[in-house]
C-alpha cells in the first residue's frame, strides 16, 4: 500500500546536495514504495500501453474495465472498513476472547483459532486475515508465552483455503459468480461442502504439521486477562458494521459493492467523529487499486497473444469429475508459478461458457492451492510482510514442504466435493 506521504522527506533549502523541497520529497515519496507497488504500477503501465499500441484492443480493453469497476469500489471500501475495525480492536478483543476461551489446552485452543480464522475470511476476506489477522495473532502469541509459528500458519493457510464459499471471500469468487450468475446465497449452496472439505484437510495439517505436542514445545498455556477495549462505543458501531454488511450480501442479495461502501461509511463517520486523527489516505489500497486494473489487461493481452490457445490444450472441455480434476490442477499449478489472479483469469477466458462445474473446479484450484511459492496469492505475500515485520521466522523448507502436502490434499479433497454437489 502507498502510504500518505505529505510533508515528509522535504530537505532543507540550501542543504548539499538538494533539489529542493519538491525534490525531497519525491525521493522520500519512492523511497516509501513497497516492491509490490512497483509491480503493481508495471502491470498498469504495460495494461495501457497494450491498448495504446493496439495489442489490446480497445473494445476488450473496455469491456474488461466494466467488468473490474464494481470489483474495485468493493475491494478499496472493504479493506478501508476492514482496516479501522481492526484499529477499533474488534480483533484483539476477539483473539483474546479465543485465548480464554481455550482454557489453557492447546487441542481447545487449536479448533477455535481455525474457526476464527476460517470465518474472518469467509465474511472478510482473505487479505484482511493475512493483514490484519496476522499480527493480532501474533501480538496474542506473544502475550500468552505460546509458539508463534502455528498460529502464523493458521492464518496464512485458512486465508486460502477458507476463501470459497463466498463471492467477498476471494477476489475470485466474484469473478466466477460473475461469469456463472450466482448470486452470494448461489455460491454458498453449491460450495458448502468443498469449504468445508478444504477447511478439514487444513486443520488435520495444521494439527500434524504445526500444532501437535511434538512442534508446539508446551502442554499447556495461560490464558490471557480479560480484554479492554480503548473505545468501547466505537468498537461497538464497527462490530454492528461488519455485522450488518455480512448480513446484507447474505439475507438481501445486494450488491457487494453498495454493502460494503454502505458499512465503509458507517465506520468512517464513526471514527471521524470519535478518533478522527486516524482517518488518512493512508488506508486506501493503493496498491491493489492499480494491481487489478493492470492485471486485468495484460491477462487479456497476453490471452489473445497465444496463452489462451495453450489453457484451452491444457484444460480441455471436459465438465465431468476428471475434467474437474484437471482444471483444478492447472489452477492451482499456475497459480504457484504465476499468482492465482492471473491464473484464474486466464482459465476462465479458456474454459467453455456453459462448463460451470468445471469453472468451479478452476476457482478451487486457484483458491486451495496456491500454499507452495510465496507469491502465488497476494495474501500469502502480505503475509510473509507481517510476519517478517513481527520479527517471527518461518522456515522455507518447512513452508514449501508442508504447503505442497496441503495443496494437493486440500484440492483433490474440494474437487471431490464439488463432484457431489454439482
Amino acid at each position: 500500500m502507498v502510504r500518505d506521504v505529505s510533508g515528509a522527506g522535504s530537505a532543507r533549502p540550501g542543504s548539499s546536495g538538494s533539489g529542493g523541497p519538491g525534490d525531497g520529497r519525491r525521493r522520500g515519496f519512492v523511497r516509501r514504495l513497497h516492491p509490490l507497488d512497483w509491480l503493481a504500477g508495471a502491470l498498469l503501465v504495460l495494461g495501457l500501453l497494450a491498448v495504446a499500441t493496439g495489442l489490446l484492443p480497445s473494445e476488450t480493453a473496455a469491456d474488461e474495465m466494466r467488468r473490474v469497476g464494481p470489483l474495485v469500489v468493493f475491494l478499496g471500501t472493504v479493506i478501508v472498513m476492514a482496516e479501522l475495525t481492526g484499529r477499533a480492536q474488534v480483533f484483539d478483543v476477539v483473539s483474546a476472547w479465543v485465548a480464554r476461551a481455550g482454557r489453557g489446552r492447546y487441542p481447545l485452543l487449536f479448533g477455535l483459532c481455525v474457526l476464527f480464522a476460517s470465518l474472518t475470511t469467509i465474511t472478510l476476506n482473505l487479505d484482511t486475515t493475512a493483514v490484519l489477522l496476522t499480527p493480532v495473532m501474533l501480538a496474542l502469541a506473544a502475550r500468552v508465552g505460546i509458539a508463534a509459528v502455528p498460529l502464523a500458519m493458521t492464518t496464512v493457510w485458512l486465508a486460502n483455503t477458507a476463501s470459497l464459499l463466498l463471492p467477498v471471500s476471494n477476489l475470485t469468487n466474484l469473478l466466477a459468480a460473475d461469469r456463472v450468475a450466482l448470486s452470494p446465497s448461489g455460491l454458498a449452496a453449491v460450495m458448502w461442502l468443498p469449504q468445508l472439505a478444504s477447511i478439514a484437510v487444513t486443520s488435520l495439517c495444521l494439527w500434524v504439521f504445526y500444532w501437535r505436542r511434538g512442534r508446539r514445545g508446551a502442554d499447556r498455556y495461560t490464558p490471557p486477562g480479560p480484554p479492554v477495549a480503548g473505545d468501547p462505543v466505537l468498537l461497538r458501531i464497527c462490530s454492528v458494521a461488519c455485522a450488518g454488511f455480512l448480513l446484507a450480501i447474505l439475507v438481501a442479495d445486494v450488491p457487494l459493492w453498495s454493502a460494503s461502501l454502505t458499512a465503509m461509511v458507517v465506520v468512517v463517520a464513526a471514527f471521524a467523529v470519535r478518533r478522527r486523527q486516524e482517518l488518512s489516505l493512508s488506508l486506501v489500497p493503493w496498491r491493489l487499486l492499480v494491481l487489478v486494473p493492470g492485471m486485468f489487461l495484460v491477462v487479456a493481452t497476453v490471452g489473445a497473444h497465444g496463452l489462451h490457445a495453450l489453457l484451452e490444450s491444457a484444460l480441455g472441455s471436459d465438465n465431468g469429475f476428471l475434467g474437474m480434476l484437471r482444471s483444478a490442477a492447472v489452477g492451482a499449478g499456475l497459480s504457484n508459478v504465476l499468482n492465482n489472479l492471473p491464473a484464474y483469469l486466464a482459465g476462465e477466458a479458456a474454459i467453455p461458457v456453459g462448463n460451470h462445474a468445471q469453472l468451479l473446479a478452476l476457482l478451487v484450484g486457484v483458491n486451495v492451492g496456491p500454499l507452495v511459492t510465496p507469491w502465488a496469492s497476494l495474501a500469502t505475500l502480505l503475509w510473509f510482510e507481517r510476519c517478517r515485520w513481527h520479527g517471527t521466522r518461518i522456515g522455507m523448507g518447512r513452508f514449501l514442504g508442508t504447503g505442497l502436502v496441503l495443496s494437493v490434499a486440500g484440492t483433490l479433497a474440494a474437487v471431490s466435493a464439488l463432484a457431489l454437489v454439482t
